[in-house]
């Protein structure tokens, strides 16, 4: 009896694994198409969105949009598309449930993840911003975070700018976002400072004449534009000024030119007109200190 019914069950489950296992082909052979048409779906999508964005990149390369605008387009294109070609797939089959579960825990996911990176989540968004900003481009000179230099990479991570003995320096995107950043290429002209002072026996009106045609005859003043002149104090060895006016500015290596064929046109002309540009003198005057050396008994200091 026994071993009649050992056989009874072996035979009970090989039947029951039987009919399972035909159950699966059965319905792999009816969902056949469906499977066959969601693998096509897919395959046509991610060949889409690989053609789709080769035209999007050449679009934006027609355009005037930095590079880093279009790396970030791009990639955001080609995700997007191939996200779509998985959804309607996962819809073909059938499996709406599967869907649903994938994005709770794609949420789920994405939430650890964002605690885990919170810094370069940060500098990533950071970039995607930058990229759009069009203040700030490859090839500008700026000053921010106490470094200047032009702009030779901007990522998702970073923007590189390269300073004036060449070295490269990289900042993190955060960094450029949340602090300020002076940007010297996005506008053509920039006003020039210099700052100096004349003699007190100096005839003031004449040394303002003298000092703003000097200027104006290399630094051309466009309309709107001008040169201004303004004694700021007495000094303690000369009256001081302040003289502004334009030039072409795009970087500070500009400014510094500018202000040194400034310099250059200012003193010759101040030659010329005996204009004296002093300098601090200190004189000392022993006349009413009395030197003189004691002879020190040493037996007192002994005593």
């Amino acid at each position: 009896m026994q071993d009649s019914e050992i056989v009874q069950k072996t035979e009970k489950s090989w039947s029951e694994l039987t009919n399972k296992v035909l159950g699966w082909v059965d319905s792999i052979v009816l969902n056949l198409p469906n499977l066959i048409l969601a693998i096509i779906v897919l395959i046509l999508f991610v060949i889409f969105a690989k053609y789709a964005s080769r035209l999007v990149d050449k679009l934006f390369r027609k355009s005037t949009a930095q590079d880093s605008i279009r790396t970030v387009s791009v990639k955001v294109f080609k995700v997007v598309i191939i996200a779509i070609g998985i959804f309607l797939s996962l819809g073909i089959l059938n499996l709406n449930t599967v869907l649903t579960s994938i994005l709770g825990a794609a949420g789920v996911v994405g939430l650890a993840v964002g605690f885990a990176l919170q810094g370069t989540l940060h500098n990533t968004f950071a970039g995607v911003i930058i990229s759009f900003i069009p203040k700030l481009q490859i090839g500008d000179w700026i000053e921010t975070n106490d470094y200047s230099g032009f702009v030779v990479d901007i990522n998702l991570r970073s923007v590189i700018i390269q300073t004036v003995d060449y070295n490269l320096v990289v900042i993190p995107n955060s960094k450029i976002v949340d602090a300020p950043f002076k940007n010297f290429s996005r506008t053509p002209r920039g006003r020039i400072i210099l700052e100096c002072g004349v003699g007190y026996e100096s005839d003031l009106p004449k040394v303002q004449e003298v000092t703003e045609n000097a200027v104006k005859e290399i630094f051309e003043q466009q309309p709107g534009e001008s040169i201004q002149f303004y004694y700021t104090e007495f000094g303690d060895s000369s009256i001081n000024y302040q003289l502004r006016f334009w030039a072409d500015v795009a970087n500070q290596g500009d400014v510094y030119k500018s202000q040194h064929k400034a310099i250059l046109a200012i003193k010759a002309a101040y030659n010329k007109n005996d204009i004296n540009i002093p300098f601090p003198i200190r004189t000392l005057d022993f006349g009413k200190n009395k030197f003189r050396s004691e002879k020190i008994d040493i037996r007192n200091i002994q005593d």
